[in-house]
């Protein structure tokens, strides 16, 4: 069975407003699991390129896309055979549902919604599901690591990245960071 890809859609990146943010949803969907990450409607080439950066010192594998509008991109990946989670404060809450359940028996590829400006209506038409991470105002880099972890368990927290030129070494005290290979 082939495994199962999850990557993020982020609608909206302002590269003057939201660069800092952006860049943290992308280390986000790295770190906690995501195969890759899409920027709709825009060519940010700084953020692509802080976040290539990361994958070449901390390793991967981690796709990095620009480009592309969020309606396509999602209708795309609905043709293909995927499943759309859109994260928002107004959707089911996920603790008061059983839809993880429902999306790890799926099997299908992932993509997560997130935006950075008020999200179009149409998403949450096109989503197949609209999930919250509680339903108050929040970060959506907090709702992403947490939907992550539920999906993955929290098996992606001990994931070793190919490629890595640097790691990093757990201690209860101090940093500890050695170089690899």
């Amino acid at each position: 069975m082939k495994k199962r890809k999850v990557y993020v859609l982020r609608i909206g990146h302002r590269p003057s407003r939201d660069k800092r943010i952006s860049t943290h949803v992308g280390l986000v969907a790295r770190a906690f699991g995501a195969d890759g990450i899409i920027y709709s409607n825009t060519n940010d080439r700084g953020l692509y390129q802080s976040l290539m950066k990361v994958v070449e010192t901390w390793g991967g594998p981690f796709e990095v896309k620009l480009g592309g509008h969020w309606r396509q991109i999602i209708k795309d990946w609905k043709d293909r055979g995927g499943v759309v989670i859109h994260l928002t404060m107004y959707g089911e809450n996920i603790e008061q549902s059983d839809i993880l359940r429902k999306l790890r028996e799926l099997e299908k590829d992932v993509l997560v919604v997130v935006g950075a400006e008020k999200v179009p209506g149409e998403v949450y038409d096109l989503a197949d599901f609209n999930i919250a991470i509680g339903n108050q105002p929040h970060s959506e880099v907090a709702a992403l690591a947490i939907f992550l972890d539920r999906l993955f368990e929290g098996r992606e927290l001990t994931k070793e990245f190919k490629n890595a030129k640097l790691k990093i070494i757990p201690q209860i005290r101090g940093k500890k960071v050695v170089k690899i290979g």
